[in-house]
């Protein structure tokens, strides 16, 4: 299975790494996840995997995800994500599934829910400069100006293209973060440490998962890195 995990976001801190250089890092409870369904290209068309997050009291879920949770032998869980899979996995329903799965891996992508901002205007949503700040400006100086000029019919017709940027609510949004580095694992706790900030309020939902798009170079022996930072100097 690509190593992904459900998880809670905490904060933010700082570390130290090995040169003694200040990593900010957010704090994220990753699992333990429990298997609550596993799908094969057989029953189901496709292969994945379902993860259950959070134990919950059976009062706070409902009948059919009672029962759903149920069948893996598992309690009622308050999160569930599917994780598609290009080939069969190993793991049967049930199974507990925790931070170790990110061992060897160096990047992560997130996703989350960002924060919602409300209704917003357009300096603050889309960083628009505003009107002049005097000589005549009166009660306008953070409108967005002038929108006849991106209407369909170029003035005949009152009707904005769509995707014009405008006022409007902002924040709220589904949001992926992509090639975060993964600084440090604690098993004990079930604790991710990764570097920069992450999407949403402190104890919101997180989908954490090996990136896709992350080159990592490879590492040349010290030998090597000597030579080619004398040919640099030369």
């Amino acid at each position: 299975m690509t190593p992904a995990l459900l998880g809670k976001k905490l904060g933010m801190t700082r570390v130290y790494d090995g040169r003694g250089a200040i990593v900010p890092v957010t704090v994220v409870l990753a699992g333990p996840c429990n298997v609550t369904q596993v799908k094969t290209l057989e029953s189901d068309g496709y292969n994945a995997v379902q993860l259950g997050f959070e134990d919950i009291r059976a009062r706070y879920s409902t009948m059919p995800l009672i029962g759903h949770a149920a069948k893996a032998g598992v309690g009622p869980m308050r999160h569930f994500h599917e994780i598609r899979l290009k080939d069969a996995t190993t793991l049967v329903a049930g199974v507990a599934v925790n931070v170790e799965v990110f061992k060897d891996v160096k990047f992560v992508d997130v996703i989350g829910k960002s924060k919602g901002k409300g209704f917003a205007g357009v300096m603050k949503r889309h960083h628009f400069g505003g009107q002049p700040g005097s000589h005549g400006t009166e009660r306008k100086h953070r409108s967005p100006g002038s929108i006849a000029s991106h209407a369909t019919g170029r003035g005949e017709c009152g009707k904005p293209k769509k995707g014009l940027r405008m006022a409007g609510h902002m924040g709220a949004a589904r949001v992926t973060v992509c090639n975060h580095p993964l600084v440090r694992i604690d098993v004990q706790q079930n604790l991710l440490l990764i570097k920069g900030a992450l999407p949403g309020a402190n104890g919101s939902l997180l989908f954490i998962r090996k990136s896709i798009t992350a080159k990592i170079k490879a590492e040349q022996p010290k030998e090597a890195a000597g030579k080619d930072a004398r040919k640099k100097k030369k």
